[in-house]
């Protein structure tokens, strides 16, 4: 029998549990699969949902060689949190911000020729060495230097005073398919634009191409260095890629009951009136709702877990709360609800919670609202 535990010292009825063994698990479990090649584990949009500062010392502590993160203010809320691991910034940046990424000893990510000479300028001005990665658009279309013109930046980037070029990269689109064909053309066409270095008898930066997907399928896309993102928190960039590395999820949300009521037959639950019972039926109220990143899409769709037994989300998903429909069963204020994780012998994982939305686990794991608290267990620094 399934017996739920009331921890009074929760603050907020609400909760994210974040078990970061789990996560430590993940990421040697990555190591393992790669046989000797480094991973940057990828940490933005708050660690996927997981928690930016708390998933980075961890990763600091288990000897990630260097962090990956999309925007630079990220960057800078882990160096005022004491990381002095090295940080890449994938993402596009403007010229007005070059200085905080010296300031802040972060390297970035060069896109273009003027980019890479605006660093180079603005490093040289202030005195300082400037260290980037290239990037290089094999298929993207998103940002990067388009590879059938990559060679002016990679001309451009020899020519700099104040700029070390410490790596060059680009992002797979598809790797996550079970159709394998633009993988393969995207890794034809990084490995021509790294041919630039062969032909000039000049060491090679760190190459680094791939990203989650690849980790588990494409062996030859791995090179110097891979970015592991989703896989790192124990779920699969999707359901076409074989399970070739052995991770878990390291996330449970769960909230509690505060309200129980018994609704008549007829009477319609929530906003919108999009649900009645065809008999009487008991509802309990669940204080969470789409400004905790629980989508609205849910709403008439989902399933949480209350006594270990599987409950249809009923009515409307609001701003705060949403109810589950008991039927004949029993609950009681206190008891415990998952809307993501284990409960006993039941789960709800983010590939139902995706599917039920129509949306991809990435939104779902990156769309769980700051207001909602985490909870970390097995910290290795507590």
């Amino acid at each position: 029998m399934f017996k739920p535990q009331i921890d009074t010292q929760e603050p907020r009825p609400t909760c994210l549990e974040v078990d970061l063994g789990q996560l430590a698990a993940n990421y040697h479990a990555i190591l393992a699969h790669l046989g000797g090649v480094p991973a940057m584990p990828i940490l933005k949009a708050n660690a996927y949902g997981h928690g930016l500062v708390p998933v980075a010392k961890l990763m600091e502590h288990l000897g990630a060689p260097i962090l990956g993160l999309a925007f630079l203010e990220e960057a800078i809320a882990l160096r005022r949190a004491g990381i002095t691991s090295p940080i890449l910034v994938l993402g596009g940046i403007l010229g007005n911000q070059i200085p905080r990424f010296l300031e802040h000893d972060l390297i970035l990510s060069a896109s273009s020729v003027d980019k890479l000479q605006a660093i180079d300028a603005c490093a040289t001005a202030v005195g300082v060495r400037a260290r980037v990665h290239l990037k290089i658009d094999t298929g993207m279309e998103r940002i990067g230097v388009h590879w059938y013109s990559a060679e002016a930046l990679l001309e451009a980037s020899l020519r700099c005073a104040s700029v070390d070029v410490l790596g060059i990269f680009s992002h797979l689109s598809t790797s996550d398919e079970a159709d394998t064909s633009l993988t393969r053309l995207q890794l034809e066409r990084f490995c021509e634009v790294l041919r630039f270095y062969e032909a000039r008898s000049l060491p090679c930066p760190v190459r680094h191409l791939a990203n989650s997907g690849a980790v588990l399928q494409h062996p030859d896309t791995w090179f110097d260095l891979v970015r592991p993102g989703i896989l790192t928190y124990g779920v699969l960039p999707s359901d076409q890629v074989p399970v070739t590395v052995p991770v878990q999820p390291a996330l449970t949300w769960k909230s509690r009951v505060v309200y129980f009521k018994v609704v008549q037959a007829g009477q319609p639950v929530s906003y919108g009136a999009t649900w009645a019972p065809a008999d009487w039926t008991r509802v309990v109220t669940v204080p969470v709702g789409y400004g905790d990143g629980y989508p609205r899409a849910l709403s008439n769709r989902a399933e949480v877990l209350i006594g270990g037994q599987r409950l249809p989300v009923r009515g409307r998903v609001c701003m705060d709360q949403i109810m589950a429909d008991l039927g004949r069963g029993e609950a009681y204020n206190g008891d415990e609800v998952v809307l993501l994780g284990r409960q006993g012998d039941q789960r709800v994982t983010v590939e139902a919670l995706a599917a039920w939305v129509g949306t991809i686990p990435y939104e779902i794991l990156t769309g769980i609202n700051t207001r909602v608290p985490r909870i970390y267990l097995n910290d290795p620094f507590a």
